[in-house]
C-alpha cells in the first residue's frame, strides 16, 4: 500500500486520524459558510454595511434599526442561515467522516446519521446561541460571531464522534 493510500485508508493511525479530520472539517465549514453567506446575502439578509463579507467581499447588506420584530432580528436571521449550511454540511462531514477517518459500524448507518445530526445539534445549538448573544448584546460583527460558532463546534463534535459515535 503506498504512503498516500495508508494515510487515507481507515487503517492510518491515530495522528492521521485526526488531521483527516481536521481536514474535513475545514472543508465541511467551507461548505456550511459558503451556504451560510448565500443565505445571508440573497433570502435572509443578515449581513450589516460594515461586515467583513460585504466590505472585501462586496456581498449585499441590509440595513437594521435595532427595533425589528425578534424574528427579524440580524441575530435571528443569522442563526437561520447557519441552520441551513448546517444541514448541507453535516451530510457531507458525515459521508466523509465514514469514508476516510473514523470506522463505521459501531450502529446502522441510519442509527449512525441520527447521532451524527444528534451530536451536531447539540454541538450547533450551544455554538448558535453564543453567537447570537455576542451579536445581540454586545453588537459584534455576524462574521466575526461567525468564527466563533466554528471553534465551540468544531470542539464538541470531535469528542462526541470520536469517542461515541464511531468506533474511534
Amino acid at each position: 500500500m503506498t504512503p498516500v493510500r495508508k494515510i487515507l485508508s481507515l487503517d492510518s493511525g491515530p495522528f492521521w486520524q485526526f488531521v483527516k479530520y481536521g481536514v474535513i472539517g475545514v472543508m465541511a465549514t467551507l461548505v456550511q459558510t459558503g451556504v451560510f453567506y448565500v443565505m445571508a446575502a440573497t433570502c435572509l439578509k443578515c449581513l450589516t454595511a460594515d461586515d467583513w463579507a460585504v466590505r472585501f467581499l462586496g456581498l449585499p447588506s441590509a440595513a437594521f434599526t435595532g427595533e425589528e420584530a425578534w424574528y427579524a432580528s440580524r441575530g435571528t436571521l443569522a442563526a437561520a442561515a447557519t441552520a441551513v449550511g448546517f444541514v448541507v454540511a453535516n451530510v457531507f462531514c458525515w459521508l466523509m467522516n465514514r469514508w476516510f477517518v473514523f470506522r463505521p459500524g459501531k450502529f446502522r448507518w441510519h442509527v449512525e446519521l441520527a447521532m451524527f445530526f444528534g451530536a451536531s445539534t447539540l454541538a450547533t445549538v450551544i455554538a448558535l446561541s453564543v453567537m447570537k448573544f455576542l451579536i445581540d448584546q454586545f453588537g459584534m460583527m455576524t462574521t466575526l460571531a461567525v468564527f466563533v460558532e466554528i471553534v465551540v463546534s468544531f470542539m464538541v463534535n470531535f469528542f462526541v464522534r470520536k469517542f461515541i459515535i464511531f468506533k474511534g
